[in-house]
């Protein structure tokens, strides 16, 4: 750090991050597809699209439908699998001065673990358990709804890795804070929040719905609000840290999460 310049750093458990800027897992692939627009090093750290054990096609199309203020997506998970990220696409973010937080996925608890096992590797600086996504029937959300699922993942996760763990929220928890402290007491050494909020589009026209998989994930500016509300509930709940995702599109959107 140059004589002048202010330490942004943060610390998340044991791991540093020189910013507090990382980008949502998903938004940015596996972060190869954005590297001749942005130069990943600038960055605190790059979540990379959630990861199964095997890979996965994903929902029926059409996956995407534009909303006044923001996005539907349902997307369901689609991958590479994780056997393909560790040989393509590891590599690659290695090269890159910033940190690499893997998302991971899975329909079991097991599975969460058996991923964690497997992704215990140099290059990965930390772990995102996603419990959270709306698109897939088993696993998802289903695990981050409730406070004693969420502990039971995150704990096996915990015996699994040696890696700090994030876990990622749904909005969608009766009582967000109670999931977060549930989570902590597991050995998450952060939480994230929140994923996309549940939502859905219809073709007036042809009376149908514009998504496959019917219902989608709303991102975007419309969710901003919702998800500042929550991490504020959560920040002031729990004692690790919090990372605020959201609707975030200008610098001012990301100071409202650092403020709360």
């Amino acid at each position: 750090m140059s004589r002048g310049e202010p330490d942004l750093s943060v610390r998340i458990g044991p791991l540093v991050l020189k910013n507090p800027v990382l980008v949502a897992s998903g938004t940015f692939g596996y972060g190869d597809e954005y590297a001749p627009l942005l130069d990943p090093s600038g960055l605190g750290g790059i979540v990379v699209k959630s990861l199964t054990l095997r890979p996965r096609d994903g929902a029926p199309p059409p996956r995407l439908a534009e909303t006044p203020a923001g996005m539907l997506n349902a997307i369901g998970l689609q991958n590479i699998g994780v056997e393909r990220f560790i040989s393509e696409k590891l590599p690659f973010l290695r090269g890159y001065d910033t940190r690499v937080v893997v998302s991971v996925a899975g329909e079991t608890t097991e599975e969460y673990g058996e991923l964690a096992g497997r992704l215990d590797l140099d290059g990965v600086d930390a772990l995102e358990v996603n419990i959270s996504c709306p698109n897939v029937e088993k696993g998802g959300m289903l695990f981050g709804s409730d406070p004693d699922s969420a502990y039971e993942v995150v704990s096996t996760v915990r015996r699994a890795t040696s890696k700090p763990v994030i876990a990622k929220l749904t909005p969608h928890a009766s009582d967000v804070a109670k999931v977060a402290e549930a989570v902590r007491e597991a050995g998450a050494d952060a939480v994230s929040l929140i994923n996309t909020l549940v939502g859905m589009a219809v073709d007036v026209e042809t009376r149908r719905p514009k998504l496959g998989n019917v219902t989608g994930g709303l991102s975007g500016p419309a969710v901003r609000p919702v998800a500042l509300a929550l991490v504020w509930k959560v920040a002031s709940a729990v004692r690790i840290p919090v990372i605020g995702i959201g609707g975030i599109s200008s610098p001012e959107d990301a100071l409202e999460f650092l403020i709360v």
